[in-house]
């Protein structure tokens, strides 16, 4: 039997942002942990919004315990702004794949079993199948170097192009074999040799850090002043973005001894100089929190906008594939 989804640093964000009250946005419903944790603290509403139309499905079953304090819609990150049609008091974005995704096999997320290349989270548009079939073998190094750190990108990608010529790669399966002949095997402890394959693919196709940025901005857009915004992330190229965004809307100024300071922007978020890290209680309880970290910023009352994109640390990939 799969172990239920366990929201990871629930607890560590309903103490950063205690009291927890008002109107919250879950950015990442998946199976409503987040936003049962918030309305169980003492929110009074929950707007749960997720791309993928599996998670609105399964919560069907539970949600109307809940009534009007929780309302479930399909959508994304960069429009998280528009779904409540007032201010919002919180924001809570979790970065992390599902683990209902990852457990059904015909979703393809997972290179633990075998089932369709697929990947897409809103379930609509190109898939890793269709990205690993028409990129081109430099855009699939630079995806997996930039997206997936995989420092063999060139040999994947490399093998990937090669075994296409024999027909299409439409299955985990043979993309898991095809990695798995170009690394070397793993060794105890050490991640699975496709992880990080699989993670670049994953976010090429769902364009996450393209929605992450926007998310940020929208959810900029969408609190009040006071409000909060708390941003779990999995891995350190998200962190690294949620990191600099907290640092540019902070009102932090460059320059050092060889440069002049800039001046300073308005603060539009007061944020915690350090990230949040989950508590070894909360590993050995749920060992998927082992690599998250969490980041907190309350809202000024400074006028949205856009923020600086070449500040973030963006992965950049050649221009076309």
């Amino acid at each position: 039997m799969t172990p239920p989804h366990i929201p990871v640093l629930l607890d560590a964000i309903l103490e950063a942002c205690a009291p927890v009250e008002g109107l919250w946005l879950d950015g990442t419903f998946g199976a409503g942990g987040y936003a049962k944790g918030l309305l169980e603290a003492g929110a009074e509403r929950v707007i749960g919004v997720d791309r993928d139309p599996l998670a609105l499905d399964l919560a069907r079953d539970w949600a109307a315990d809940y009534g009007e304090r929780l309302t479930i819609v399909q959508g994304t990150f960069s429009e998280l702004d528009t779904y409540a049609g007032e201010p919002l008091d919180g924001v809570v974005l979790d970065l992390g794949v599902s683990s209902m995704q990852l457990d059904r096999a015909e979703r393809g997320f997972s290179f633990m079993a075998d089932g369709p290349l697929d990947m897409r989270m809103s379930q609509q548009g190109t898939s890793a199948a269709d990205l690993v079939a028409d990129a081109s073998e430099a855009m699939l190094a630079d995806i997996l170097y930039h997206y997936g750190e995989e420092r063999a990108a060139r040999q994947v990608a490399r093998a990937i192009v090669k075994m296409r010529q024999d027909g299409p790669i439409t299955t985990t399966g043979a993309l898991v074999r095809i990695v798995e002949a170009v690394l070397p095997r793993q060794k105890p402890g050490q991640s699975h040799p496709a992880t990080r394959t699989f993670q670049a693919l994953r976010i090429a196709v769902n364009d996450e850090f393209g929605q992450l940025v926007q998310g940020l901005e929208a959810a900029e857009r969408a609190l009040r002043e006071g409000g909060w915004l708390a941003v779990v992330s999995f891995h350190s190229l998200e962190d690294r973005v949620v990191k600099r965004f907290f640092q540019a809307r902070s009102g932090k100024s460059g320059g050092n001894r060889y440069q002049p300071e800039v001046a300073a922007e308005a603060a539009r978020f007061e944020a915690r100089n350090k990230a949040i890290p989950p508590t070894p209680a909360e590993i050995a309880r749920n060992p998927r929190a082992r690599s998250a970290k969490l980041r907190v910023g309350r809202r000024t009352a400074a006028p949205a906008r856009p923020v600086d994109r070449s500040a973030l640390g963006l992965p950049k990939l050649v221009e076309a594939a």
